[in-house]
């Protein structure tokens, strides 16, 4: 468990309890529901969880709710594709309304983008006298923000494919026949959806990126916290973000990025972030609805 291994244990009962904040269901390109995921992180004994969808909201009410039966804490969230000078970023948006109006209508025009890439990956696919039909693949997504991981198993159980990796490495990984390029908004507006929404922004899996040069920058624009645990960054790396976080003054999460079983890995529970961690979320969020509901007045420094 990254977080364990990189964190000093707490001398508190808090020390006991865990969470993991970077989780995705059949909502987007998960495969387990937001009840299966509830259950499965009550029988792992975490304390709060955090769900992540790609450009959705949508999962949010059935989690929550699901989560309440289990004595869960739950944190409404999503995650958004955005980029910075060409570099592609995943931003997670932590504690959203989801009900806000403007995500919403952001997230509808996302979600549009998102079907139309998998019809032109079709497309392609077809070119290469693979006979795949979109409409197989919209079948087994069953959800408003298909991607590519629903591509891959309408491949394999067409019989296109023998595997998803097949489906990858062969059709659908970058620079292969089939990929088509995601469409990102900029990492500056997709920080300020997430704050008018009342969210926390949050920088996913930066040791994916390889880019720590513009960390900086996007904390300068409003960044309020980065990944730093993740199934994917080596303790080494987790431990560097650690380090940046704390320089920059920015917020710590963490989490599995659990798809379920579509990839194999990683699944709930691989990362454990420490509940202390939470409560700095938690703590976050007070202060700037704080600072929202505040009088002008007195949000003034005296001169």
């Amino acid at each position: 468990m990254q977080a364990l291994r990189s964190i000093p244990r707490l001398a508190s009962v808090v020390e006991m309890m865990f969470a993991d904040l970077h989780l995705h269901t059949n909502f987007s390109d998960g495969t387990y529901t937001p009840e299966e995921l509830a259950r499965r992180a009550s029988e792992l004994r975490l304390a709060a969880v955090a769900l992540t969808d790609h450009d959705t909201v949508e999962g949010c009410e059935r989690m929550a709710a699901a989560c309440a039966r289990a004595s869960l804490e739950f944190i409404p969230a999503t995650e958004l594709t955005a980029e910075v000078d060409g570099t592609e970023l995943h931003l997670l948006g932590y504690f959203v309304d989801t009900q806000n109006p403007r995500l919403l209508t952001e997230m509808s025009r996302f979600q549009r983008v998102r079907q139309n890439r998998i019809r032109e990956m079709v497309a392609r696919l077809n070119q290469l006298n693979i006979p795949l039909q979109a409409d197989a693949v919209f079948a087994i997504a069953n959800c408003r923000s298909p991607g590519r991981p629903h591509v891959a198993r309408a491949l394999v159980m067409g019989g296109f494919c023998s595997n998803l990796d097949e489906a990858f490495e062969r059709l659908l990984k970058k620079n292969r026949p089939a990929w088509v390029p995601k469409f990102k908004i900029s990492a500056v507006d997709a920080i300020e959806l997430i704050h008018q929404a009342d969210g926390l922004a949050v920088m996913a899996h930066p040791g994916l990126n390889r880019a720590d040069e513009i960390i900086p920058g996007l904390v300068r624009a409003g960044l309020d916290g980065v990944e730093c645990f993740h199934t994917k960054h080596t303790p080494t790396s987790s431990e560097h973000y650690v380090r940046l976080a704390k320089e920059l003054g920015v917020l710590i999460t963490g989490g599995s990025d659990c798809h379920g079983l579509n990839k194999g890995k990683p699944l709930i529970g691989t990362v454990k972030l420490p509940y202390e961690y939470v409560e700095q979320l938690k703590a976050a969020i007070a202060r700037r609805k704080s600072n929202a509901s505040a009088p002008p007045s007195a949000l003034r420094t005296s001169p």
